[in-house]
């Protein structure tokens, strides 16, 4: 069997008409940095230089973890990014699994996500949800005939909330925020309005499809602002397809351990720290990723003072 260790992912940025600067001067702006997904390059260790998914085919028991590769096959389950919208991302939805193969055809996956907010600007606020009350063909109609917007809920933001998304849920993020997002390896998304900038062949609206994937009875689900009095491991929030926690520490060692059960996908978003398995020692400054295969086991995260991270795992 195949020795794996922790390796660190490049991330790939991706160019949006609703980016800022944070990820970069760019033009046009880039508003996503894809920091774990299938495709990213590693660029540390053994496989350096390799894709993510070509490790994860030649090794997916020890990178996943059994459990994980029994569920989703030999295939990187989650899709992470970093966003900065500098003006409000398009009013969409995303279909669940079962109406992702209706839609698109068998092998397409559904989307749930979940957003961790890094930074919020004062008045930073996102739509999540429709006004309780509003009927399914309430719903349907005006996703037809425009109006959606004044059927939205829309909620104010701060560093440190966290959101879970379900598909279905019709949702948008605004300008002013830094965003962690997980969510499945989808980036099926449908558009139901997109504030009146012009249409284009990589901007296209999705009536149909929203109507058929909106879900009006479901609520955002909004995860509580965590209490921490010491350094460790803190879950944010989960659900069947990921599980999110938080590494918040003064400086103190963490120490974590996959079980053999689950890869895990780990964020520095606060200082710096050195990922440590057995004899080896890699460096994560702010905004880094690195992958711990399953069959690491143990491991801890080391910092010279303060820092946080996030982790995602799959359940």
């Amino acid at each position: 069997m195949t020795v794996l260790k922790p390796f660190r992912i490049e991330p790939a940025l991706e160019e949006r008409v609703w980016g800022g600067t944070r990820l970069g001067e760019h033009q046009p702006p880039y508003g996503e940095a894809w920091i774990v997904c299938d495709q990213n390059v590693i660029v540390s260790g053994s496989f350096a230089g390799q894709r993510l998914a070509d490790v994860v085919g030649a090794h997916p028991v020890e990178l996943l973890g059994k459990p994980v590769f029994e569920s989703e096959g030999a295939v990187f389950p989650l899709l992470i990014k970093l966003l900065d919208p500098a003006d409000w991302l398009s009013i969409q939805v995303h279909p669940d699994d079962v109406l992702a193969a209706e839609i698109e055809g068998s092998g397409f996956r559904g989307k749930t996500e979940a957003w961790y907010v890094l930074e919020a600007e004062p008045g930073a606020e996102l739509i999540a949800g429709i006004r309780p009350g509003i009927t399914p063909d309430d719903v349907a109609d005006v996703i037809r005939h425009g109006a959606l917007d004044v059927l939205l809920e829309r909620h104010p933001v701060r560093a440190g909330d966290a959101l879970l998304v379900e598909a279905g849920l019709i949702h948008a993020l605004g300008p002013g925020v830094f965003i962690y997002e997980v969510q499945q390896s989808s980036d099926l998304t449908y558009r139901v309005s997109d504030w009146g900038r012009p249409a284009s062949a990589g901007r296209a609206l999705h009536i149909e499809q929203s109507v058929r994937a909106a879900k009006p009875e479901l609520r955002p689900q909004f995860a509580p602002m965590l209490q921490r009095d010491e350094s460790g491991s803190f879950r944010v929030l989960g659900c069947r397809y990921f599980e999110l926690e938080l590494v918040d520490s003064d400086g103190t060692p963490v120490g974590r351990d996959t079980h053999g059960r689950s890869f895990a996908a780990i964020t520095l978003i606060e200082g710096g720290a050195d990922l440590v398995s057995g004899n080896d020692r890699l460096e994560l400054r702010t905004y880094e990723s690195a992958i711990v295969p399953a069959l690491v086991g143990s491991y801890r995260l080391d910092g010279s003072g303060p820092f946080r991270a996030l982790v995602s795992t799959v359940p």
